[in-house]
């Protein structure tokens, strides 16, 4: 049965008088919380944010950080529709979690992962072999091709680069880690192998190198000029030795044709609120299918 606009506004304000905060995110569907601690934003047709006010307050990064996370992917897939974009260059993918989180996006286009630390990759690998449309890649990508070693460390802070003392006192656990060599390729030099599962490739670059993602920038040459869009972590304080700056990074970003959509919080001095990191999220201009 049908409810009319006037009934609902009734039972809103029933609610409330009640003590409980409610809103409508469509037809049929509404959140509600108790208005002593939750508060309810709608935010778009079909979209709420309900928080608890005390919580929000005492765990604002937490918060922030989860809520730009979400907006990220959600933003990327979107960006990946928008200009037609049906193969993700996945540079430092670890264990697969960005690739995880497109599908859940949405994004049902190819993936190409690249992870050199064999235990991460092993994990990658099972989760890519899940997926017709995902292959995963034992390589680490640079400027130069050669042999490194790799600095490896639990989780995903792993890095060709060397931990500043910053870096160190910040993350402990880059203070030992174990030399582990790794293939470095130039993406210029397998590009097109990559690329060969993709009829009319209209690729995107995704870097999270820890510190070396300019380095692997470096390694496309000319062949940026194939990328539609691409996203970084650009750093303001440097945790490794030798990684790029915001500025620098930007500037050759900017430099190859590609231009801001959105920039997201990675990481933050809890001390100062000040942001560590953004995660950067680029395309070129004029690549809009129509």
């Amino acid at each position: 049965m049908a409810v009319s606009a006037a009934w609902r506004r009734r039972a809103l304000r029933l609610l409330h008088s009640l003590g409980i905060e409610a809103a409508s995110i469509g037809p049929g569907a509404g959140v509600v919380g108790l208005r002593r601690r939750a508060q309810v934003r709608k935010l778009a047709p079909g979209a709420v944010l309900a928080a608890d006010r005390e919580l929000a307050r005492e765990d604002w990064f937490e918060m922030e950080t989860g809520l730009a996370s979400y907006l990220a992917h959600g933003h990327v897939a979107a960006l990946l529709d928008l200009h037609g974009i049906n193969c993700v260059l996945d540079v430092g993918a670890h264990r697969g979690q960005f690739a995880l989180l497109l599908r859940d996006a949405g994004y049902r286009g190819h993936i190409a992962s690249f992870e050199p630390v064999p235990e991460a990759f092993a994990q990658l690998q099972r989760a890519a072999s899940k997926d017709l449309a995902w292959t995963a890649y034992p390589l680490a990508l640079g400027r130069e091709e050669r042999r490194m070693p790799m600095n490896v460390v639990p989780d995903t802070l792993s890095s060709l680069l060397p931990a500043t003392s910053f870096g160190a006192r910040r993350h402990p656990r880059l203070r030992h880690p174990t030399a582990v060599d790794v293939p470095v390729r130039r993406l210029d030099a397998i590009l097109d192998e990559v690329l060969a599962p993709v009829a009319d490739p209209r690729p995107y670059l995704k870097l999270d190198t820890q510190g070396y993602d300019l380095e692997v920038f470096a390694g496309l040459g000319e062949r940026v000029a194939n990328f539609v869009g691409m996203q970084s972590e650009v750093a303001l304080l440097q945790i490794y030795e030798g990684m790029a700056r915001m500025p620098e990074a930007l500037a050759a970003y900017e430099a190859a044709g590609f231009e801001i959509t959105a920039l997201y919080p990675v990481s933050r001095d809890m001390r100062t609120a000040r942001v560590l990191e953004f995660d950067c999220v680029m395309v070129r201009d004029g690549t809009r299918r129509p």
